[in-house]
């Protein structure tokens, strides 16, 4: 078995860190696009 023990804060999170933000950014970016469509069907949709 492992002879180490985990200590919180040692781990390496640049990863997690960037896939995290891009998902983020994303997820804002769609939640952008359905308002506009949103907006688009209300202003145009008759």
């Amino acid at each position: 078995m492992a002879d180490h023990q985990h200590k919180q804060g040692e781990m390496d999170i640049t990863e997690q860190e960037k896939t995290f933000a891009g998902f983020m950014r994303m997820s804002v970016n769609v939640g952008i696009i359905c308002i506009a469509i949103v907006v688009f069907l209300a202003i145009f949709a008759r």
